[in-house]
């Protein structure tokens, strides 16, 4: 057994797929309508209709993507740079953390560390 894909409820496929594609750099797959598909190297999300996943804090969501980088200097002021905010915690630069425009929570880390 493994896992097929990931599914996630946005509010707005659409604009959510842009900020995967423009500021992540995910690979746009197909467009059927309301639903998108995305991916990060193998990993294929479903982006669907659904509602937002706002909570005030990593630790209070109910689920939480780690993407890896190799060198978080680096692709935190490339990010920053296309305006993703990310959220001040104090893990001595080892983890950072942002939303997407749904609340959906991300932990940009080096695996390596």
């Amino acid at each position: 057994m493994k896992i097929g894909h990931i599914e996630l409820f946005v509010k707005d496929t659409k604009k959510s797929m842009e900020f995967y594609c423009e500021k992540l750099g995910f690979e746009h797959v197909s467009d059927q309508g309301e639903f998108q598909w995305i991916k990060s190297g193998s990993t294929e999300i479903l982006l669907r209709p659904g509602g937002a996943n706002k909570t005030a804090t990593y630790e209070d969501s109910s689920h939480g993507i780690v993407i890896y980088s190799d060198d978080l200097e680096k692709v935190s002021k490339q990010l920053k740079a296309k305006g993703v905010v990310f959220e001040d915690k104090d893990m001595g630069g080892r983890c950072l953390y942002f939303t997407d425009p749904d609340g959906h929570w991300y932990q940009l880390v080096d695996p390596n560390h």
